[in-house]
């Protein structure tokens, strides 16, 4: 790493702290040449590509990740704070197992089983737009498979239900 003000390649840290966030660490250097400060961050390089349904490769993004479980999330009782917890504990199991790719379908599987466990609304959203349902039929499949009675009971809450019914 280089001095970004005089590019002196001789840099002391002068503090080191770990984000709330917990995937950083916040490091404050100081050049040794022109003694200026400036802050840097270290991350985990999570070096993971998705297979695409077409073939194709991607980086894993845990953004993306986390944009996609806030549309499914969106207007229920499921906070932006346990969206952000669940990407993470998606990414670190990931981390774990050590792998260098996945398959999008297996990435989605595991999203879906562990959204299902956080709220039934935000899994059958998310499920809509992952597995591409091309009639009710098989939103209505999808439903009864998860805990009929849990997931009747959770749209009901949601006003899912009564909406339909007034029409």
């Amino acid at each position: 790493m280089k001095c970004p003000f005089c590019h002196h390649d001789e840099l002391k840290v002068t503090d080191s702290r770990t984000p709330s966030e917990m995937n950083a660490i916040r490091r404050r250097r100081e050049c040794c040449k022109c003694q200026k400060r400036f802050t840097t961050f270290e991350t985990i390089d999570l070096s993971l590509q998705v297979k695409k349904r077409a073939g194709i490769f991607q980086d894993f993004s845990e953004e993306k990740m986390i944009h996609g479980l806030d549309a499914a999330c969106r207007h229920t009782r499921v906070s932006h704070e346990q969206i952000r917890e669940l990407a993470y504990k998606i990414k670190t199991d990931l981390m774990e197992r050590g792998i260098r790719e996945i398959a999008s379908k297996e990435l989605g599987d595991l999203v879906m089983q562990r959204l299902q466990k956080l709220d039934v609304v935000a899994y059958i959203r998310f499920a809509c737009v992952y597995k591409r349902f091309k009639d009710v039929r098989e939103l209505l499949e999808a439903i009864e498979l998860i805990a009929p009675e849990k997931a009747l009971k959770e749209l009901e809450n949601e006003g899912a239900l009564h909406a339909t019914e007034e029409k």
